[in-house]
């Protein structure tokens, strides 16, 4: 179980991370043409300035978050409230993209695998978390 929660973590992680950072500083416009089949370009300029600022803010705190958790990895697989403070986050996303669901309809399949994979490394982790970190069997 170690490896199968380790590889989900940091498969998770390196992604957030990367794709935090790219969203953020690099290219955020080719993520909406790749995401979400949107050319911001077309927008109104201050409507694109908006969205891009927006986007950019929230690309930049998973990318700190993903930051966060490669720092204290060690922390995250040892310690109980680090641990139970990453999934906790972690978990939020996974019941944002459900209330987008609920709310919005279902998204394309990509978003879909995505959710489907953070959910499969949640629990994973939460598995491995609870019988080393909380001594359960």
């Amino acid at each position: 179980m170690k490896a199968t929660s380790y590889f989900f973590f940091y498969t998770y992680v390196g992604l957030v991370a990367v794709a935090g950072f790219w969203g953020a500083f690099i290219n955020p416009k080719y993520d909406h043409e790749l995401l979400f089949n949107m050319h911001v370009e077309a927008l109104e300029d201050s409507v694109e300035t908006n969205l891009l600022s927006q986007y950019r803010f929230l690309r930049a705190i998973e990318f700190g978050f993903g930051v966060f958790a490669l720092t204290f990895t060690r922390e995250i697989f040892k310690d109980r409230k680090t641990n139970t403070l990453f999934l906790f986050i972690m978990a939020s996303g996974i019941l944002g993209r459900v209330a987008g669901i609920l709310m919005d309809g279902a998204p394309s399949l990509p978003m879909q695998f995505f959710m489907y994979y953070e959910l499969v490394g949640l629990i994973a982790i939460a598995v491995y978390a609870k019988r080393h970190l909380y001594g359960a069997a």
